[in-house]
């Protein structure tokens, strides 16, 4: 099928598609851990308040795979689409959406602003009443109904986190998009929907890095490198990453890492060889709870005598602990 967008002199737009339903292919999961099948999806108009995007890029989080396994009863919902990490252009919007217009380039994110509510005028917290993230969420936010439909049958299928990329075209409320620069590489903005703005996120905002700290960040994946954006931002002087993978390690030091443990090249548990890395305090410690199992048996041992605090992923979702 081809692109219902060409390019004009201006930029984007689209076909005659604004109003109109559109088929498109979208990788649908119809039970948990089953094989996505890529299939021919009906894709309706926004409605009030919501925007139809053409994904441009979308990427794979960890998150997406706890969904996959659906563990969690409560968030089961079938069949479904997938993904919210991802990049895409504004195709047509709904009703009463001003801020958002044809050929815009957006993300996606799951956790939506309406702007206006108690929580999003807090300086305290960002989950809006109405559009914070809820992996139990599956229909749209306005009239609790899907804007996915099998083509064969016309069968609902569900949404998730408020966003559902892994398809050519979704429906997201107009709370749930952001505008981008459109001079930005658009296939690198995907991680801006959850990743990059994650890591950032938890070092700027939930640890609020001060200048000369120093933090560790165990996890050299795309949110614990991040976090070391994040950290050097605000003035971090000390950025220890550690990793069991030394290649992460360049990668690393161009983030703003500045000394790297890799528990694998101890010989003895890393508690009682020698505690060169806790002369000094490590006021904040960002660890990444979907990683392996080393990062449970090395975070207290090697910074057992610090006093701070520590930033936990669970998939995205941040917890503070004492």
């Amino acid at each position: 099928m081809g692109s219902l967008y060409e390019e004009p002199a201006n930029g984007f737009h689209a076909k005659n598609t604004e109003g109109q339903v559109i088929t498109c292919k979208a990788a649908v999961l119809w039970g948990p851990k089953e094989a996505f099948t890529i299939e021919d999806v009906e894709v309706h108009p926004p409605q009030k308040m919501e925007v139809r995007i053409k994904v441009i890029c979308t990427s794979i989080c960890h998150t997406d795979l706890g969904a996959w396994n659906a563990l969690n009863e409560a968030h089961r919902a079938f069949p479904r689409i997938l993904g919210h990490e991802a990049a895409g252009i504004v195709e047509s919007v709904g009703e009463g959406v001003v801020d958002l217009s044809e050929g815009d380039h957006v993300v996606p994110i799951f956790n939506g602003e309406c702007g206006e509510c108690v929580y999003c005028i807090s300086s305290k917290t960002n989950l809006c009443e109405r559009y914070r993230v809820d992996p139990t969420r599956s229909v749209m936010t306005g009239d609790s109904k899907t804007r996915f439909f099998t083509k064969k049958g016309g069968q609902p299928i569900y949404h998730f986190l408020n966003t559902s990329t892994f398809t050519e075209y979704t429906v997201l409320d107009s709370a749930c998009v952001v505008k981008i620069n459109p001079n930005a590489p658009i296939e690198k903005m995907s991680l801006l929907s959850c990743g990059v703005t994650t890591g950032v996120g938890a070092a700027w905002n939930t640890a609020n890095v001060k200048s000369g700290s120093s933090v560790a960040v165990f996890g050299l994946g795309a949110v614990g490198l991040a976090v070391a954006v994040g950290a050097a931002v605000r003035g971090a002087s000390r950025i220890i990453g550690v990793d069991v993978n030394p290649e992460k390690f360049v990668k690393g030091r161009t983030m703003g890492v500045t000394e790297f443990i890799n528990p694998k090249d101890f010989k003895k548990p890393v508690h009682e060889d020698e505690a060169s890395f806790t002369s000094d305090k490590i006021e904040r410690i960002f660890r990444s709870r979907t990683q392996a199992g080393w990062l449970y048996n090395t975070r207290a041992p090697i910074f057992r005598n610090q006093r701070g605090v520590s930033i936990t992923f669970r998939g995205q979702v941040l917890e503070m602990l004492a």
